[in-house]
């Protein structure tokens, strides 16, 4: 099974500029766990955001999340594979980076996002 065969397509962005209130409104609009952090030009990289990166920089913080944006707590760069590349290297990659998601590009071209959950439905649905 190929990455473009279980690939969200419909993926939710944030601004790096935006704040981390935006970003959890995103979230929480679009019932999301995570965001994929603009591009500031077409040739910078992908970030994402998460809500545990946000969640523990709240609380190192103590709770003032209008003055940080985005760009201070995504990961950026984000980890990218090719759609054509094999689900299990996917997997692979995602466990020895110890990480939940990545980005699906196409010469630095957006295409999608594949999250662990995505490969563990994929794999259950093949042995059953």
């Amino acid at each position: 099974m190929l990455v473009k065969d279980i690939m969200m397509r419909d993926v939710v962005t944030v601004s790096p500029f935006a704040t981390l209130r935006d970003a959890l409104s995103l979230m929480k609009q679009h019932n999301l766990k995570s965001l994929v952090v603009e591009q500031q030009d077409p040739h910078d990289a992908w970030g994402l955001i998460t809500y545990t990166n946000i969640l523990k920089t709240i609380v190192a913080e103590n709770g003032d999340i209008d003055l940080i944006n985005v760009y201070d707590v995504c990961a950026k760069p984000a980890l990218g594979v090719g759609q054509s590349l094999d689900v299990r290297h996917v997997a692979g990659l995602m466990t020895s980076n110890v990480v939940k998601r990545v980005l699906v590009l196409d010469d630095n071209r957006l295409l999608g996002l594949v999250t662990m959950d995505d490969i563990v439905g994929t794999v259950l649905d093949m042995i059953e």
